[in-house]
Formats: structure tokens, sequence, C-alpha cells
């Protein structure tokens, strides 16, 4: 059984303790949550949770069985089985002494990343994109000193009128 990285939308109820129910069903299973991101949905009262874990399809079908026996949880859709967009936010400080600013500048704009903030010896860059982008962004700017780095996990939908 070969283990893939799957995605996957839960449509919940927007209640107290929804997340860590959710997050405990995947705990107790053994899956490994990559990253969860949790939002308002489209509609009022009900909360999108996005989640990425890895498994075999069985484990994704056990997963999936398994999170529509939670009370609160309204619909799961596995995203990676159809054509979807995801993207995640990543905020990087970066060491920027004023004589390496302009390399720095030339990395943020071929990502069409932004600066946000400057200080005196750093700046902060924000960065848009899929995992794959943001992976390199972080990877070109590893050699003048990443300070500190936080970034969203994905976010994801289902492309076009599914």
């Amino acid at each position: 059984m070969m283990s893939m990285k799957h995605t996957i939308a839960v449509l919940v109820n927007d209640q107290p303790g929804v997340l860590q129910r959710v997050a405990g069903l995947f705990g107790r299973r053994g899956f490994n949550i990559e990253s969860i991101t949790v939002g308002q949905s489209e509609e009022a009262g009900l909360s999108r949770m996005v989640i990425v874990t890895t498994g075999s399809d069985t484990t994704l079908e056990q997963i999936e069985k398994q999170l529509y026996k939670l009370i609160d949880v309204i619909k799961v859709i596995n995203l990676s089985s159809k054509p979807m967009v995801a993207r995640e936010l990543a905020l990087i400080k970066v060491k920027a002494e004023p004589a390496v600013r302009p390399e720095i500048l030339g990395v943020v704009e071929t990502f069409r990343a932004s600066v946000v903030d400057i200080g005196a010896v750093n700046m902060m860059v924000q960065v848009v994109g899929d995992t794959g982008k943001i992976d390199a962004m972080i990877e070109l700017l590893q050699p003048y000193g990443i300070c500190e780095l936080t970034r969203t996990g994905a976010t994801a939908m289902v492309r076009g009128n599914a």
C-alpha cells in the first residue's frame, strides 16, 4: 500500500471543541495531521477545515468514515481526488544587512512575494503559493539567515463548478 499525501475538506458546525474532536480522532487512529487550517465557510454557522495528511487510500477511507461519526461533521470531501487549487502563506524574517538587500529583493520579485516589514538588520517577506513554491522560497532565503519563519499550512478548493 502506497502512502500518499491527501488533502481533505471537512465542513463542520462552528462549535467549541469541534477542532479538538477532529484532531483527537486523527491522533487516536495514529494518523498524522501535516497541516490544518480552519475558518468560516460560505454558510453561516459552518466552518471549513482543510486537513493535509499522509496515508494510503484505505487509510483515507477509514478517516472519512470516522469523521462522519462525529456529530458536528456535516460533509467530508477528498480534495486530492479532484482538480484543486491549494495555497499556503508564509512569513519569513530574514537577516538583511543593507548590502545584501538588493539580492534578497531579487528573490522576492522572482517569487511574486512582497516585503511587509523592514528593520535595521532584517526584513519580513510574505509569500503565497503552493507548498512547493513556499519550500523553494525558504531554500533560497536560507543562505542569508532566516531569523523566524511561520507558515499557515494549505487551504484548498476544488476547481471549476464542482
